[in-house]
């Protein structure tokens, strides 16, 4: 982690940032996004669309991973009007979990009261076949186990408070929509809820991790998504967590298969468009 990027922003750090959009963009969102590895296609369905360059919004992080454009983009889906992050930020990048999760404080600055966060992750869940979509229940904090969660440092009560639960972090309402949803597009063959497991990254996890997630009782693993559902349920958001399967975790020490990113990628083309329409079809609904 590089020194300079140790750092609590302010409550006034974040209302800068939110100030500025504000004053360039006539849309006031209700609903934010944040799209993973190869999802970005996700906001280009959005109609009346005005997009920044992360470059031009003040204490804005950069987005550097392959399949993440770099842009927030306002517009109209399903007749609700959203914020989009095409890319996010990881640790893995050399940030810290304050500089991952920056802009969902600002989405709530904004008047942003429901969150829709995608990801694409490994498959641990040997039911699990590459190209499933998961609904996720519940998550696993690894980092936040060992110590690296968002929330450290000094509270803001502005946002939330200094001890929040979390037992409720994905929607109830959200995540059985999202299931009826998925049912009704008759996408039931591939539609899959479970719980979800945070590595740091960047390199993918090793047989011997992927079995002691197993054990831990997770389906499936990522490298994003739950530092910005932390700070999400701090600020009182309602979210929604999708996992789109771009690959199998290895469990198997006899097996030639490696994990890689280009995989995932190419999984996130082919599942786009079922996952652009179940996120449309829920918005619709709520």
């Amino acid at each position: 982690m590089h020194p300079k990027d140790q750092h609590t922003y302010r409550y006034e750090d974040y209302k800068v940032t939110a100030d500025w959009l504000l004053s360039k963009t006539k849309h006031r969102p209700k609903v934010g996004m944040v799209l993973g590895s190869g999802l970005g296609g996700l906001a280009d369905m959005l109609e009346d669309q005005q997009s920044f360059p992360y470059s031009d919004i003040p204490n804005f992080p950069q987005s550097t991973v392959e399949g993440h454009v770099g842009r927030l983009v306002f517009g109209q889906l399903s007749g609700k009007t959203c914020v989009c992050m095409q890319g996010r930020f990881h640790a893995y990048e050399g940030y810290s979990m304050s500089k991952v999760t920056f802009p969902i404080r600002v989405f709530k600055l904004l008047g942003v009261d429901t969150m829709v966060v995608t990801n694409a992750a490994g498959g641990l869940n040997k039911q699990y076949k590459v190209g499933d979509i998961m609904i996720i229940r519940d998550h696993i904090n690894l980092p936040g186990l060992a110590g690296n969660n968002p929330l450290l440092g000094p509270n803001i009560e502005k946002f939330g408070p200094r001890f929040p639960s979390v037992s409720d972090a994905y929607d109830r309402s959200l995540c059985a929509l999202a299931k009826k949803v998925g049912t009704t597009l008759g996408f039931g063959e591939f539609l899959r809820e479970g719980v979800y497991v945070m590595n740091t990254g960047p390199a993918f996890e090793s047989i011997a991790e992927c079995r002691m997630m197993v054990i831990l009782g997770a389906d499936a693993v990522g490298m994003s998504t739950v530092p910005e559902v932390l700070i999400a349920k701090h600020c009182g958001l309602r979210v929604l967590g999708i996992s789109l399967i771009t690959n199998e975790a290895i469990l198997d020490y006899e097996t030639e298969k490696t994990a890689n990113h280009a995989e995932v990628l190419e999984t996130g083309r082919m599942r786009a468009a079922a996952l652009q329409k179940l996120v449309a079809e829920v918005l619709s609904n709520v």
